[in-house]
């Protein structure tokens, strides 16, 4: 029942909410809806039906409620019901939208309005069995009756009703807010309110300017227990061995990496005819938005294969008729449907203890993913004896269980480490576990020592130019004393305050996903605004601890001989300067110069690329180089087996696209990556190839140069998105 919920807004939208006050640029009303559109439009993301949502405005020109059309009852005038109680969809939030404007009327009741949500409440759903609340927003300007709300109070009690009051400018001791020069009917409408949320069970009172401060901290999507195994943790064998151990245990997830929302490809029909949009499609693979119909896009993909008796050399080939194929060397070995059964690793659902290494036996750089937490069974008592007792054992014994975890049948085998948690800190017993990698996962390699020079004769040298000094040894370790982040503040009590605790360090991408997203639903034509400063406070060290640590940071580019190196100026026909050697000879002239070359060959291409650059002298010259690299790239495209080839291509690629920048030829690398695409969409080179021009030449950021990039190039910003999709 927690997941059912209605809530209907009581907003203000008197005369008096179209001024600005308190050095705000912005209404009353825009300022107090900044709050509601953000609710509204969180749960129209939700997009579940058991979320209700009503909006009552007072001071409204007309009078549309019940109360006072139907029941014709007093004091119920210039108050409508502008959205009755029910699920929310876009199409109605910008209805909505396009309904709450300041009126010119200003003696609606708002306590009247208030009345107006119960009943809409009360009616819409009768029975106790849904969490509802009302939500009013105002200014505070609009006179109270305030003889009945003892009377009101009562009957948000027996209704179960939550009353928030968030007011426009209302003084808030506790969150330090307080509006000079208020009118005497502010205040006394201010008290009146606050006391009826003082007698109401589940009631708050709050000032708007917290609310809206609060909007730019993250919301943290509430996620259900997900049980990701249900079965016996043994160990031993327990149908060949009576001493082996066996409990019932259920394992979920502790930490699982979140994900930012995806967006579906569909197609808006309008007046004007097609065009193509981002959004999110129904179950239909429909949807509606702002008046426009959009349609889901269906992929169909064919398959061919060369024929030189078929018309146009290719032949279609149904999907039936291929079979996977797995490189080996330079040959291709096939595997029928019949055969994948030998190809796969038969696997049974278990869970069984292998061993058992001591804590100070374990490197916890070897954690491969997201963490488990183990629990007994739910109403075992056996269970839940046994795994305390072998959660204990573990502890007592300074050791980690090593366990072969499989989470159902057929599924892939993974190793786990279970570390042991008694409760005797947080007084929750359990088993959390983290997966370990198996030998192939391990990366090992060998780097040089930082703290000595090996030389080829087997020497070592602990002075050496590549080596710190003591002066600069004693720089940095001065400097990381000073960027100390666990001293870099302290709170009242005078204790060291946590820079980043888990829980306020939240996922840019996610967030400000979302923040777009919503921002974009609510006001499609309005710019979207900049990051929360929440989102960024990670981005960079605390101002406070940089100050502080000025004098260390100075003594180290001291020592340390830090010079800013200048940027580098672009020009055409420029050149990277030459190595110079010890003896100050000139090596180029001695060898009687820089060979000039006539054709790069495929296997050492950027080198070959890069020389004939250097040593052009006109403009045909480089002209002729782009064609041939051009030529080596669609040859290792077509040639590719799959997309083994297709980094390969991306690499000779970005050589070209970043040496033509330097020469500030941009026109050239537009010209050959337009062909390209050209080739790489229509299947010229050899088939289906947009996978190279997706992910390694969009994806990888080789796409049209443009003029932020140089200013001598005729594409735009906007034509270079556009070409790339």
């Amino acid at each position: 029942m927690a997941d059912k919920e209605s809530t209907v807004y009581v907003v203000d939208l008197g005369e008096s909410m179209a001024d600005c006050h308190n050095g705000r640029v912005e209404s009353d009303l825009d300022f107090g809806m900044r709050y509601v559109w953000d609710k509204i439009s969180d749960t129209v993301a939700a997009s579940r039906k058991t979320w209700t949502i009503g909006f009552v405005g007072f001071n409204t020109d007309e009078t549309e409620n019940e109360l006072a059309n139907k029941d014709k009852l007093e004091g119920y005038d210039n108050i409508s019901v502008l959205q009755p109680i029910g699920p929310m969809s876009m199409t109605e939030l910008r209805e909505l939208r396009s309904k709450v404007q300041p009126s010119r009327s200003y003696g609606a009741d708002p306590v009247s309005a208030v009345v107006v949500a119960l009943k809409m409440l009360e009616k819409y759903n009768p029975k106790h069995k849904i969490k509802r609340r009302v939500i009013l927003v105002t200014n505070g300007e609009s006179s109270i009756d305030d003889e009945e709300l003892d009377d009101i109070a009562v009957v948000f009690n027996e209704l179960k009703v939550e009353l928030i009051v968030i007011g426009i400018d209302f003084d808030d001791a506790d969150y330090g807010f307080k509006e000079e020069d208020k009118s005497t009917n502010k205040k006394n409408n201010e008290k009146a309110f606050q006391q009826l949320v003082e007698k109401c069970n589940d009631g708050v009172f709050g000032t708007m300017q917290q609310a809206v401060d609060e909007l730019s901290i993250p919301r943290i999507k509430p996620v259900r227990p997900f049980k990701a195994y249900d079965g016996p943790l043994t160990l031993g064998d327990p149908d060949k061995y009576p001493s082996a151990i066996s409990f019932h245990v259920e394992r979920y997830y502790k930490t699982k990496r979140a994900s930012a929302p995806s967006a579906s490809t569909v197609v808006v029909s309008n007046n004007n005819g097609f065009s193509q949009s981002q959004t999110y499609k129904d179950e239909d693979g429909d949807s509606e938005m702002g008046g426009a119909e959009f349609s889901g896009v269906k992929q169909m993909r064919t398959y061919k294969v060369n024929d030189p008796d078929a018309p146009g050399g290719k032949r279609d080939v149904d999907f039936e008729e291929l079979a996977k194929g797995y490189q080996y060397g330079r040959t291709v070995v096939p595997f029928g449907e019949s055969d994948l059964s030998i190809t796969k690793y038969s696997t049974k659902k278990s869970f069984t203890i292998i061993g058992f290494i001591p804590f100070d036996s374990y490197n916890p750089f070897i954690n491969m993913g997201e963490t488990g937490l183990i629990v007994p069974q739910k109403m075992n008592e056996e269970a839940e004896l046994g795994l305390s007792a072998f959660i204990h054992a573990l502890y007592e014994a300074d050791s980690y269980a090593v366990a072969r975890y499989v989470q159902k049948d057929e599924a892939a085998v993974q190793i786990l480490l279970l570390k042991p948690n008694t409760g005797l800190e947080d007084e929750f017993e359990c088993l959390y576990d983290v997966p370990l990698p198996f030998a192939e996962d391990i990366r090992s390699y060998q780097f040089p020592p930082l703290d000595k020079v090996l030389t080829v004769s087997g020497s070592v040298l602990k002075e050496h130019r590549l080596l710190p000094n003591d002066d600069l040894k004693d720089a940095v370790s001065d400097f990381v004393d000073a960027m100390d982040l666990s001293n870099y503040d302290v709170d009242e009590d005078g204790k060291p305050v946590d820079y980043a605790p888990v829980d306020e360090v939240y996922n840019p991408i996610i967030h400000r996903m979302n923040q777009a997203i919503r921002a974009r639903a609510v006001d499609p034509d309005s710019p979207i605004g900049q990051p929360a400063e929440i989102l960024l406070r990670y981005s960079k060290p605390p101002k406070k601890l940089l100050d502080k640590a000025k004098h260390e940071i100075g003594n180290l580019i001291d020592a340390a001989e830090l010079k800013k190196v200048p940027e580098k100026a672009k020009g055409r026909f420029s050149k990277k300067d030459a190595v110079k050697p010890l003896s100050g000879l000139d090596i180029d002239s001695l060898l009687g110069g820089q060979p000039k070359r006539a054709a790069i060959s495929s296997e050492n291409a950027i080198p070959e690329f890069k020389q004939m650059l250097a040593a052009a002298e006109d403009d045909e010259t480089i002209e002729k180089a782009v064609k041939q690299m051009g030529e080596i790239v669609r040859k290792l495209i077509k040639d590719s087996f799959a997309d083994v080839f297709y980094s390969r291509a991306a690499e000779n690629l970005g050589v070209m696209r970043e040496e033509l920048l330097g020469f500030e030829m941009p026109m050239l690398y537009n010209k050959l990556l337009r062909a390209l695409r050209k080739s790489l969409l229509s299947g010229e080179l050899d088939g289906d190839r947009r996978e190279m021009w997706y992910k390694h030449i969009v994806g990888g950021g080789l796409g049209l140069i443009t003029k932020e990039e140089l200013d001598v190039s005729d594409v735009t910003e906007e034509e270079a998105k556009a070409f790339a999709k």
